[in-house]
């Protein structure tokens, strides 16, 4: 499978739908520069900060005043949210660049609303992966793909959310990520192997297997994708110096252009030869190769 590319731009378009345009309209144009580089999916987040915090945590400050876009912990979750109709535009430009639209739907009333869209996929971040109300509500009332990451969460955990989709067979339409929670993660951190680990615990029993990656740099993806992996999901920003947490985790366009190229390069090599000798191999046979018979 060649491996699909999901452009995160989550709430790294600091609020503003200006900005995130220009995001869409740029991941649009990375197939003009490379064939190899274009971007799949972009996906943004839809939360609702009263549903998600308690009244003491959305009106306390932010833990990182200079990342902050509000006086309190909760203005600042609102100030970086998009409505329904918001998010509609959204999945207009994105269709309007040949690029798919999705969002990550973090509680119960941002997954019903982001449903009405009927977008091809929706994603359930590793903070809410465990939130059975709203997983209930995609399972039975969304027929698109489910992509679930499994950051902070045991093995125990990962085994009761696969089951919970198969009680209405719908694991087929679930892709799970091997994922790290943390902005940047340190490589050491990052645990590859785990994609080999989830790949056999499931992998017959969903979609796919993805990786979601907070790290630096683009390497690790490529390692990724040969431990069996074909999602691959990477947050996006137009600059990494800019306000927000979620920003030096991000790849830069260059960057994920890069990856996107490298990606699909590497997939190319994954494969055993059609034959013995391959048809490249057989000129330079002919003319390079010397068979010298022992002489009894």
């Amino acid at each position: 499978m060649k491996p699909v590319i999901i452009a995160e731009i989550g709430c790294n378009h600091k609020g503003d739908m200006e900005i995130a345009h220009k995001m869409i309209k740029l991941l649009g144009t990375f197939k003009l520069l490379n064939e190899d580089a274009y971007i799949d999916i972009v996906k943004f987040q839809k939360r609702t900060p009263k549903e998600l915090l308690s009244k003491e945590e959305y009106n306390a400050p932010h833990p990182n005043p200079a990342n902050s876009y509000g006086d309190t912990y909760g203005a600042h979750r609102e100030f970086l949210e998009f409505d329904l109709e918001q998010n509609r535009q959204l999945k207009k430009w994105c269709e309007e660049e040949g690029l798919i639209y999705s969002t990550s739907t973090w509680d119960l009333t941002a997954a019903k609303e982001i449903v009405q869209l009927n977008p091809k996929l929706i994603k359930v971040p590793s903070a809410s992966n465990l939130n059975f109300e709203m997983l209930e509500y995609l399972r039975d009332n969304y027929s698109g793909e489910v992509h679930l990451s499994f950051g902070m969460t045991t093995h125990a955990e990962e085994r009761k959310i696969i089951d919970f989709f198969k009680e209405k067979d719908r694991a087929k339409d679930l892709v799970i990520y091997s994922c790290t929670s943390g902005y940047p993660v340190p490589f050491e951190d990052i645990c590859l192997k785990e994609i080999t680990r989830i790949k056999e615990a499931y992998g017959n029993e969903v979609k796919g297997i993805g990786f979601s990656g907070h790290h630096l740099g683009i390497a690790v993806d490529i390692a990724a994708l040969a431990l069996g992996a074909t999602y691959f999901e990477r947050h996006f920003t137009l600059d990494r110096t800019w306000k927000g947490t979620d920003h030096a985790a991000s790849l830069e366009p260059q960057g994920l252009q890069k990856l996107a190229r490298d990606l699909r390069c590497a997939a190319k090599a994954l494969n055993f030869k059609e034959k013995e000798i391959l048809d490249i191999e057989d000129v330079q046979r002919k003319k390079l190769k010397h068979v010298v018979e022992l002489v009894k």
